[in-house]
């Protein structure tokens, strides 16, 4: 009998290489595309689609310089039909790397019973399961919700829209803002309560101010009927624009239920050790909630495999980096174990950093706001924006992580000028 994992998002992948590199017999049960929503629909998505905003925001800058004369036309489908070039590419790979450890990857729609997985007509035994099914975007019960987009619908869409109704106010909503109003939508974003509310409020005002400068923002709204072209909003006011939803995602754990325990918002229900209620089922990555992150998911996959295979060990969420992809990163961190301490804060302009030289003249390199413990000289967190905002954070998360003191970092030496300011948050707590 095998371990089997259904599903090839993150956590799947990682948790099946991970499995087969310990040496066990893995099945890798797949419906549609390996390596999930993260290269096919979400994240790999956005990041190719933000390097190129980010080229035409630089491309806008030098012209406006006066150093650089260039007209960009975007051709729209042309960059959909590249991005599942690569995307295709990489599911090779990754059907590759898999398959490198010894495993077994099948294509199609799987169903469990008490021992065993049927998938294609076919049924295969297990010692142990691994669900790692993701999730989906939630699609709100309004009238005219089947008009409304979701990051499923990218890649199909036939050309930019010339004006967009984007519904949420968190990371993908922003980051889809920032992606079409610099390729030349007219850009709405309706929140029903706060847009962007998982940062400091002066890092949202950074944002609103310098990056999402040509976005519309309107807080504290909802939407009770959409378009094929417009949105009405709960004040009666319609807007023009296609709408896309960004509110959320719902689990795809139906092919759990009544078999294993679920949570109130139907996620599986899991331990620190990512089992199920039953011993021989683990579950991991956005089908149990929680953190809705691929390295998150990809940690929770790992940590199930190697329960899987008899190495004991536990799930931690601990000061977990987050990021939002826009044209300039931000990306932020709290370590919650510090606990309610007192605590000082120092905020400073962003300094350096790859692709900040050409922002100085208009003062767009970024800000860095940080709260700390200066009796143990630890930091509490911090939100950052800047072009190397994700590698800073990184680094600044492990040593949250980790329980370091800033003085044992102090002999830290950047690479000029990829952490340049890492280097200069560092410096400025410990000296």
């Amino acid at each position: 009998m095998a371990n089997i994992i259904i599903g090839s998002g993150p956590a799947g992948r990682l948790g099946s290489y991970e499995l087969g590199k310990l040496g066990k017999e893995v099945i890798l049960i797949e419906k549609a595309h390996i390596a999930g929503t993260c290269l096919n629909e979400g994240c790999m998505v956005i990041c190719a689609l933000s390097d190129i905003s980010k080229f035409i925001d630089s491309n806008k800058r030098f012209n406006e310089y006066g150093f650089i004369k260039s007209q960009v036309d975007v051709s729209y489908d042309k960059i959909a039909a590249k991005i599942v070039e690569t995307q295709e590419m990489l599911r090779k790979l990754n059907q590759m790397e898999n398959e490198s450890v010894g495993n077994t990857v099948i294509y199609g729609e799987a169903s469990i019973n008490e021992n065993e997985v049927n998938v294609n007509n076919e049924s295969y035994e297990y010692d142990n399961l691994l669900i790692a099914t993701g999730a989906r975007p939630h699609i709100p019960e309004i009238k005219g919700n089947e008009y409304g987009l979701t990051n499923k619908d990218i890649l199909k869409l036939d050309d930019i829209p010339e004006k967009l109704n984007i519904i949420g106010g968190g990371v993908i909503a922003s980051e889809i803002a920032n992606i079409f109003s610099t390729l030349g939508s007219e850009v709405n974003v309706i929140v029903r309560s706060q847009f962007l509310k998982e940062i400091d409020e002066d890092a949202k005002s950074y944002i609103l101010k310098k990056i999402l400068k040509d976005v519309n923002v309107i807080e504290n709204t909802d939407i009770v009927e959409c378009g094929k072209n417009s949105v009405v909003l709960d004040n009666g006011e319609s807007l023009e624009g296609v709408p896309f939803f960004a509110t959320g995602r719902v689990p795809n754990s139906e092919i759990a239920e009544g078999f294993v325990e679920l949570n109130p918002d139907k996620t599986i229900k899991v331990n620190e050790f990512m089992q199920t209620s039953r011993d021989n089922i683990y579950a991991a990555g956005d089908v149990t909630g929680g953190w809705q992150l691929t390295p998150v998911a990809r940690m929770e996959g790992i940590c199930a495999a190697r329960n899987m295979a008899g190495y004991l060990n536990k799930i931690s969420y601990e000061s977990v980096p987050q990021t939002i992809s826009l044209n300039t990163e931000v990306s932020f961190v709290e370590n919650k174990k510090i606990g309610d301490v007192e605590s000082e804060t120092i905020a400073f302009p962003g300094i350096g950093g790859p692709n900040a030289f050409w922002k100085i003249l208009t003062g767009e390199t970024g800000y860095t706001k940080i709260e700390f413990d200066s009796e143990n000289n630890k930091i509490k967190k911090i939100n950052s924006i800047s072009p190397s905002s994700t590698s800073d954070i990184a680094y600044l998360s492990y040593l949250m992580r980790m329980d370091y003191p800033l003085d044992d970092y102090s002999n830290f030496i950047e690479v000029h000028p990829s952490t340049d300011t890492n280097y200069k948050i560092i410096k400025t707590l410990w000296l």
